[in-house]
């Protein structure tokens, strides 16, 4: 049994889970744990000698313990094979000789469409254990952009897929539940280093390359799929400034976000999805979205791009000089401050937007239906999976796209399972001040209707044709039919690619 076999197997007998470890210290603890406090859990664990809290105090802790107590935890690998992988250090120095983590080993659970899975992720010691500012070839974990991404991911089958700046490979562990071949690539040799053993221990087929961006598979190979949370952090050419591989491609501003999209053609086959997360900038008052799809109109891609925040330039050095350990209030804060400040103003950055672009060579070349660019900023459940709702509106939009107004008017359609409607009233009112559509999973969106569109909405059931609705109302409302329909149509094809409304089949007759 090699090494690897062996310490997935202890790690499985452990039931080193999500799951499990939870129950071992309690809600609250795991809560405070991942507020970045450990005191509560270590609490939690006091006379606790099972296999799973000796793991859970050296990985998640990173508190020091006997080898001995290792030894028990991990029967099969031991902590000579541990440490033969590089998950921990043995100080032979004391007595009796301890170890502790030289990497993190975080349980990771995942439930979809192809059922529930645990697997482990390496990744280097975050800024808790390391109790100051990072290297810069740090490894990062499973962070809040890693999981967005991926939740975002498309959950069709797909042959190949490309998983551009793989970091501890999260994403290609997610590819591998749907795509038959992942390579995944990152120019950290560190980073490809922990992700082969990310997929070993989950036992996941993922083929690593080193290399910049799309030259590990250029000239000759394509896929079917992109998925890329690159190094996009916007972050200042100055001497002195920290440049994280994880989050830093080396350029200047927005432009690692640029090349990553017009490189895309040269990788996607016909047809193909890239789905990835970005930064760009807002600058001398251009709107940062349009400047977004000049890129991609460059590259002849269909798009459709996701704002999900806009932060000051302030706010937004803050935030990153924070994520790589500096702690505010000191000098080197300050610094590091000034420094991302002086860099906007020399380039007129006046905001940093960020959010999700799904992109897509035409299977046509030049044909481009979609082109979409919005900001979405409501709250987004945190557990959900917007893979599966991103796929349905690809779908819808695909299909309706198909169909000039004549078409679409003969389509019977359904109000999604998830939509409900609001009704406001002033107190004592007999008919309602406003109605909204709500939109329960998805990105929640809130849709405000008229009383046309409320009427037709309540009358999507499947049974009738858009056209035959359209034409009760006229008759109902003592409208113009022709009116009616000009007005009507936009709309329900904004709910349509939304999947609030979907696609129906004509009720049987009888």
């Amino acid at each position: 049994m090699t090494t690897i076999a062996a310490l997935r197997e202890d790690l499985q007998e452990a039931g080193f889970t999500v799951a499990s470890l939870r129950a071992l210290w309690g809600t609250a603890a795991d809560e405070a744990l991942a507020r970045g406090h450990r005191l509560p859990a270590r609490r939690a664990l006091t006379d606790r000698t099972e296999a799973l809290a000796t793991l859970a105090r050296v990985f998640l802790l990173n508190d020091v313990v006997p080898v001995a107590d290792l030894d028990r935890a991990l029967p099969r690998a031991t902590s000579d094979g541990a440490a033969a992988v590089g998950l921990v250090e043995i100080d032979e120095s004391t007595t009796p000789w301890t170890v502790r983590a030289r990497l993190d080993l975080s349980p990771y659970s995942l439930a979809d469409a192809n059922g529930e899975v645990d697997w482990w992720v390496v990744s280097d010691l975050g800024e808790q254990a390391v109790a100051g500012p990072l290297r810069e070839d740090h490894v990062l974990g499973v962070g809040g952009a890693s999981l967005t991404l991926a939740r975002l991911q498309l959950p069709d089958r797909v042959d190949s897929l490309l998983d551009l700046g793989t970091g501890s490979g999260i994403q290609a562990l997610h590819a591998s539940r749907y795509a038959d071949r992942v390579v995944a690539t990152d120019i950290s040799a560190r980073a490809l280093e922990l992700a082969t053993l990310t997929a070993a221990l989950n036992e996941a087929a993922v083929e690593t390359r080193l290399g910049s961006l799309f030259d590990p598979v250029l000239p000759s190979e394509r896929f079917d799929r992109v998925v890329s949370n690159p190094p996009f952090v916007v972050t200042p050419r100055t001497e002195g400034v920290p440049s994280y591989e994880y989050r830093d491609a080396g350029l200047v501003g927005d432009a690692l976000v640029r090349q990553v999209i017009t490189g895309l053609p040269d990788v996607l086959r016909p047809g193909g999805i890239a789905q990835m997360l970005g930064n760009w900038e807002y600058r001398a008052g251009a709107d940062g979205l349009d400047r977004v799809r000049s890129w991609i109109d460059a590259a002849g891609l269909e798009a459709w791009v996701i704002e999900r925040e806009r932060l000051d330039p302030s706010a937004y050095a803050e935030t990153w000089i924070r994520d790589g350990g500096t702690k505010p209030g000191t000098p080197d804060f300050e610094r590091l401050h000034a420094a991302w400040l002086d860099d906007f103003a020399e380039r007129g950055v006046e905001a940093v937007g960020f959010g999700y672009l799904l992109l897509r060579l035409p299977a046509v070349p030049g044909r481009v239906t979609l082109a979409r660019y919005e900001t979405v900023t409501t709250p987004i459940d945190a557990s959900a999976s917007l893979g599966a709702h991103l796929a349905t509106c690809l779908a819808i939009h695909d299909w309706q796209a198909s169909l000039d107004d004549t078409s679409l008017s003969e389509a019977h359609l359904t109000v999604a399972p998830d939509v409900t409607e609001q009704r406001h009233f002033w107190p004592g009112d007999e008919h309602p001040a406003a109605i909204d559509l709500r939109q329960g999973g998805g990105f929640g969106r809130t849709v405000p209707l008229g009383t046309a569109l409320a009427g037709f909405i309540g009358a999507c059931d499947g049974e009738l044709s858009v056209g035959r609705i359209v034409s009760a109302l006229s008759e109902l409302l003592d409208a113009d039919e022709a009116a009616l329909r000009a007005e009507l149509l936009p709309a329900i094809r904004s709910l349509l690619d939304d999947a609030m409304l979907l696609p129906g089949e004509p009720a049987p007759a009888g």
